[in-house]
């Protein structure tokens, strides 16, 4: 999915998440020795988003673009709650809740299996229409997970926000559209690559690099001793 797809607002919020993420340092470039994701796609490019919670300013913009996304593309008084997905994605949905000053909630991978046993913890208001919040997402399998517990908890889940969106694999919404859910996100690798490109910070052979990846991410990772389909 490349950025031309997106409205202008959505194209620049992109390329400031971007901008942000490459500062922070959290975004790596290693084509020589690939990343390995946890579904199994080698790539030459990795994210971490959870190196934001070090950065107050940076966290505090990414949190005002994000609140920002969510009112505009689901609606001021569209949503009741705002759930954050174990573990990255908790720190991310609190900021998001606090600016749209909305309750908060977690959702863990499982049910905790002693006291409550409880897998979503806050105050669960059967009916309340609730976005899943997660830092990234590369294939959307582990957000389907989440939106099904959020569900069998009774609450409505028609939208997840995330921070990233690899955006290059093949049916990577397909797995939420399935159960309908609409995946919302700030900046993807189009962005990134953008960016950096732009600013120099890259030097020729990591750029074919990335963009053999990004043109067909598949056949890189099957190249390179990963998923191959």
């Amino acid at each position: 999915m490349q950025s031309a797809s997106r409205t202008q607002e959505q194209r620049q919020a992109g390329l400031t998440t971007a901008r942000i993420l490459l500062e922070t340092n959290a975004i790596g470039f290693r084509a020589s020795e690939p990343f390995t994701l946890t579904s199994g796609w080698k790539t030459p490019v990795y994210v971490d988003c959870r190196r934001l919670i070090s950065f107050p300013r940076a966290r505090r913009k990414v949190t005002e673009l994000a609140a920002a996304s969510v009112t505009r593309e689901i609606g001021y008084e569209s949503v009741d709650a705002v759930a954050g997905g174990e573990t990255a994605g908790i720190p991310f949905a609190a900021w998001i809740a606090d600016a749209l000053d909305l309750p908060m909630l977690y959702v863990r991978k499982q049910a905790k299996g002693f006291g409550r046993n409880a897998q979503i913890e806050g105050a669960v208001e059967p009916g309340d229409r609730t976005i899943l919040v997660e830092d990234l997402a590369s294939d959307g399998t582990s957000k389907v997970n989440f939106c099904k517990a959020l569900r069998a908890a009774g609450l409505g889940v028609e939208h997840c926000f995330v921070v990233f969106f690899y955006g290059v694999f093949p049916d990577a919404l397909k797995t939420l559209e399935e159960i309908g859910v609409r995946l919302h996100y700030l900046a993807n690798w189009w962005d990134v690559f953008d960016v950096a490109e732009q600013d120099g910070s890259l030097d020729r052979a990591t750029i074919d690099e990335v963009r053999n990846f990004l043109h067909d991410p598949v056949a890189w990772s099957g190249l390179h001793g990963g998923r191959a389909a």
